[in-house]
């Protein structure tokens, strides 16, 4: 039987997660004490208290679920529970790779702490939203995007999520129009995201430079087992093929589903969602009713999958 880790990206976030990690494990509160060390404020603290629309922005919200879905993959891994394989939907493609080993937790909150930044400024300089479409194929979905940028808007889509759940990213009306054109083709449903910027899309070009620079100034490792890639959704080891990857995921879409289709493929059996909240679970019932997938969001959670 191979398992597993996948770990959730921004929209699993919750205040108050983490608190019993950091309670209750060394490592809890080793990491959340760097983390605040490291962010130099009190990320621990938006962590636990909140406000809930301060947690909410992307520059807090990223290095706040890094780090609790780190340590729960550490402690996982600790306690003898050693996955398989790891993949990460958008920002949780970092915490897979720290898991694996590709650099450590200190390299990768500082590498996420300048994305976060990187994306909440790019989402200034050139202002987008983000759009989920319900019950249409990724071809119909593409077609209709395709359709509108022919007169120089901007609108891609930018997660697979799984069959009939595609997300739409782009410019704020190209966006809206293309939420319209899709109902009027069947879409069951078309939800527009609270997020500060369009992800995984062109308009994420600013946020390059300083993700660039800062991938140059680190050393990144092979990693220990195989990552599945956001971007071509294929495992590899190989640290290149990480760096350019990790770069490339800022303007190019999530291929989720395929992920999990892969990875299944690969022999997976069991699935453990590695940090907060439940939204993988749910998307790999879609993907694959077959799958077993298990929530690790909580340290009870987390017990309880190693009794």
């Amino acid at each position: 039987m191979k398992t597993a880790f996948i770990f959730p990206g921004q929209g699993s976030q919750k205040v108050g997660m983490g608190r019993d990690v950091y309670k209750n494990t060394e490592i809890g509160k080793s990491y959340l004490n760097k983390a605040d060390e490291i962010m130099d404020y009190d990320l621990s603290s938006i962590i636990f208290n909140g406000p809930e629309n301060k947690l909410k922005e992307t520059r807090f919200t990223q290095p706040a679920l890094f780090t609790v879905s780190v340590i729960l993959g550490r402690l996982l891994v600790n306690r003898g529970s050693k996955p398989d394989f790891v993949a990460g939907h958008s920002l949780g493609e970092f915490s897979a790779l720290t898991i694996a080993n590709s650099f450590d937790f200190e390299t990768g909150l500082k590498l996420v702490q300048c994305r976060a930044n990187a994306m909440y400024e790019a989402g200034k300089t050139l202002p987008g939203t983000m759009g989920a479409i319900i019950g249409l194929s990724p071809e119909k979905v593409q077609s209709i995007c395709d359709d509108i940028t022919k007169n120089g808007s901007v609108v891609s889509p930018a997660n697979f999520n799984a069959p009939g759940q595609v997300v739409i990213s782009g410019d704020i009306d190209a966006v809206q129009l293309c939420m319209s054109n899709a109902k009027e083709c069947g879409a069951k449903m078309t939800v527009e995201l609270n997020l500060s910027g369009a992800f995984h899309s062109a308009l994420m070009k600013p946020a390059r430079h300083s993700l660039a620079e800062i991938l140059n100034s680190i050393q990144i490792r092979d990693a220990d087992f195989p990552v599945f890639l956001n971007v071509t959704a294929q495992p590899t080891t190989d640290k290149s093929e990480i760096k350019s990857n990790l770069l490339r995921q800022l303007e190019h879409p999530v291929l989720w589903s395929e992920t999990i289709e892969n990875m299944i493929s690969y022999g997976t059996t069991r699935f453990l969602e590695v940090g907060p909240g439940k939204v993988l679970t749910g998307l790999n019932r879609r993907i694959n009713k077959s799958t077993l997938t298990k929530p690790i969001g909580t340290l009870n959670k987390l017990n309880l999958c190693l009794a």
